[in-house]
């Protein structure tokens, strides 16, 4: 592959709800139409990822299928070959090469890694898999084995993508230039233009991001929630008892959520939007501007995913999916290579 590799994904293990949808698929989206004239863009799906916490088995496969849709729903191009969309557990190489690369990660790195430690906690039952505790090694086996130079991630993954960087740079080390080496946090920062990630918080607790969790369905807008229920939800935003709008996050954190949204959703600066509200005495103005606007977009987003194309996308993932393990084989081989496995 001439060009440098992108690679990108969001998990699938739920329906996606607006903070997603703002948050991280448009961006998405819109990261793969700006580049993919210069760069190679893997869109993938990380369903192995998903068994890391609960799920519903019996609709996985479903839902995976669903939620690739939104992506084309949002403007994802199906005819651009230089963006690809393939399921990681439809890519063998990526489970051989985490049994590999397990054996150049330390256990002491993978026991400071933040987010394990975090989710752990969070796990209410005593039973922690060791898919869990492993999954930044599957992590690196997704960057490593396509070549990728740049990966956009959060602020809770910039410890995985160090650590994929680790055990190119161990495995270099000891083989030979085997791995290309992922670009450095920095240097992901500077090429995307990363500025502070966008959160959309809870309706209802705007202390805390809007979730999937079943506690908390009111603070929550599902994409496909029905455009009238969403406005509700809106409507019914914790606000506060200070009695005039101000962009405040500590004092007003849910009007100032609310500020966000419509921002966001107008296309507009926050500071013009800010600008426009301040001061104002009533939220109900606020509230009935957020409510139009996220009225809008669930309308246009659930009208073109209705509209797209099955047949189409089955046929894109399927040619994505030779692509990908053609190439991911090629970089196995030469690991394998590399530590005996293989002449």
């Amino acid at each position: 592959m001439a060009k440098s590799t992108i690679l990108t994904g969001l998990r699938t293990n739920a329906d996606y709800h607006l903070g997603n949808y703002l948050g991280a698929i448009l961006p998405m989206v819109q990261m793969a139409r700006k580049h993919s004239s210069d760069y190679q863009i893997n869109m993938f799906i990380p369903d192995l990822h998903s068994f890391t916490t609960p799920i519903d088995f019996d609709t996985f496969y479903e839902q995976s299928i669903r939620n690739l849709k939104v992506f084309f729903a949002a403007g994802l191009p199906l005819d651009n070959e230089n963006v690809r969309v393939y399921r990681q557990s439809h890519v063998t190489a990526h489970s051989e090469m985490t049994v590999i690369l397990n054996n150049f990660t330390s256990f002491g790195q993978l026991s400071r890694m933040v987010e394990f430690k975090e989710k752990r906690e969070r796990i209410d039952e005593e039973f922690v898999s060791v898919g869990l505790f492993d999954y930044p090694v599957l992590m690196a086996s997704d960057i490593l084995l396509y070549d990728a130079e740049y990966v956009p991630v959060g602020d809770d993954q910039r410890q995985h993508l160090e650590l994929a960087r680790d055990i190119a740079e161990r495995f270099n080390n000891r083989f030979g230039e085997t791995f290309v080496v992922p670009k450095t946090i920095k240097q992901q920062a500077e090429f995307f233009g990363i500025e502070e990630p966008l959160r959309i918080m809870s309706l209802q607790n705007p202390d805390k991001k809007m979730s999937k969790s079943i506690d908390d369905p009111n603070g929550t807008i599902m994409l496909f929630d029905e455009p009238s229920v969403a406005r509700k939800k809106v409507m019914s935003a914790v606000t506060d008892s200070v009695g005039s709008v101000n962009f405040d996050r500590v004092n007003q954190p849910g009007i100032t959520n609310l500020l966000i949204l419509l921002a966001v959703l107008c296309g507009k600066s926050q500071e013009e939007v800010n600008k426009e509200f301040t001061g104002m005495s009533q939220y109900g103005e606020l509230k009935n501007a957020v409510a139009d606007q996220v009225e809008l977009l669930l309308e246009g987003v659930q009208k073109t995913f209705a509209e797209l194309d099955d047949v189409r996308i089955m046929e894109k993932l399927g040619q994505d999916e030779l692509y990908a393990n053609e190439y991911s084989q090629k970089t196995l081989l030469k690991v394998q290579k590399a530590i005996g496995l293989r002449k």
